[in-house]
């Protein structure tokens, strides 16, 4: 019985950790399990994070994988997943001179509306793949043909539901998150590049909850609804508890 509860105890831990996070890879593992704060620190999200060796994934160059992810708060806008050869170094969708919000709101705000796939000369970066609908969890990438060491995967959410969008460093338009990469030919091959691939991609099925919130406050975002993955776990622990109860009686 204590063997049980530790562990629904340890997946509680774990699940409110996630909550905290706004967007969270799955596949291939962020550089940590838990993103906590607002994500928004360009370029990986939280300051001051570095690479984990443990948390590196080794792929092989050219290899198309499916890449999976958690949306733990939603909010209206698009992601975007790009690969940076050496370091952490990425640039941001650039506004897009004055264009309305795509809502259809009288909210404007020059946000983007180009699609930027292709390699970003100013940083050397690649973006794999842009402009991946609101509501998706998972999309395949091909990655570069090449080796490489110090390699990142980032993943972004560009929101659409802030009054004004802004390309500076400090931006509230974005949340940011990363995963570690290793490109060798050496390396194991890689899952097959299908639906639920990565070792962790069934976190981010299509059944995983985007955790609900409706992001409009100004300056941080509302979790409500980031409870519903919470509640099953509670309701066994409960019985469990409630079953002891009454076998100690």
């Amino acid at each position: 019985m204590r063997t049980i509860l530790t562990g629904i105890l340890v997946s509680l831990a774990t699940l409110a950790g996630v909550a905290d996070a706004h967007i969270h890879l799955t596949y291939p593992q962020a550089r940590t399990d838990s993103q906590t704060g607002d994500q928004k620190d360009q370029h990986c999200g939280v300051a001051n994070q570095v690479r984990n060796p443990a948390r590196v994934t080794e792929l092989r160059p050219g290899a198309t994988i499916t890449v999976t992810w958690l949306e733990t708060i939603n909010h209206p806008g698009w992601y975007r997943i790009a690969f940076q050869p050496n370091g952490q170094i990425f640039g941001i969708p650039p506004a897009s001179n004055g264009q309305a919000n795509p809502l259809g709101t009288l909210i404007a705000g020059n946000f983007p509306t180009a699609n930027q796939e292709g390699v970003d000369n100013d940083n050397g970066s690649i973006v794999l793949k842009d402009r991946i609908p609101d509501g998706t969890l998972s999309t395949q990438v091909t990655l570069p043909s090449m080796e490489c060491t110090n390699c990142t995967l980032q993943f972004i959410q560009v929101m659409i539901d802030k009054p004004d969008y802004t390309t500076d460093a400090a931006s509230d338009d974005i949340y940011f998150n990363c995963a570690d990469i290793t490109l060798s030919n050496a390396a194991p091959m890689a899952p097959d590049a299908g639906p639920g691939a990565g070792p962790d991609a069934g976190a981010g099925g299509p059944d995983a909850g985007t955790g609900g919130g409706d992001g409009n406050v100004s300056g941080g975002c509302s979790a409500t609804g980031g409870g519903g993955a919470l509640g099953p776990i509670a309701l066994v622990l409960g019985a469990l508890l409630l079953r002891r109860r009454r076998a100690a009686r």
